[in-house]
């Protein structure tokens, strides 16, 4: 039974595909890994097409990864408001934080 392509490092996909690279039969390599033909050529393809980056399951373009900076320092961000909120409440500030929050909307 062959594995899947999921539990590959980047660095041991490329390895298995400088291996085909080299001129190594697809077959033995396959039954040597267990790993499938078709996973085993789906990689040397996405090598071939995009280089090692190709291989990384998570490779992001620079646009989404500043996206997702942005997104998670806005939740941050949102929690320290809220955790603020909440305290500023117990205290006894909630109404003056009311009318603040209604003033700055205005």
């Amino acid at each position: 039974m062959y594995i899947g392509r999921e539990g590959w490092s980047v660095q041991r996909k490329t390895e298995v595909v400088l291996r085909l690279l080299r001129g190594e039969d697809l077959g033995e390599v396959s039954r040597e890994i267990n790993v499938s033909p078709p996973v085993l050529e789906e990689w040397r393809r996405v090598f071939l097409e995009r280089g090692q980056q190709g291989l990384k399951a998570r490779s992001r373009d620079p646009a989404e990864q500043e996206l997702l900076r942005t997104r998670a320092k806005l939740g941050e961000i949102t929690m320290r408001l809220e955790l603020a909120s909440e305290l500023l409440e117990k205290r006894g500030f909630g109404e003056d934080l009311r009318k603040l929050l209604r003033r700055s909307g205005e």
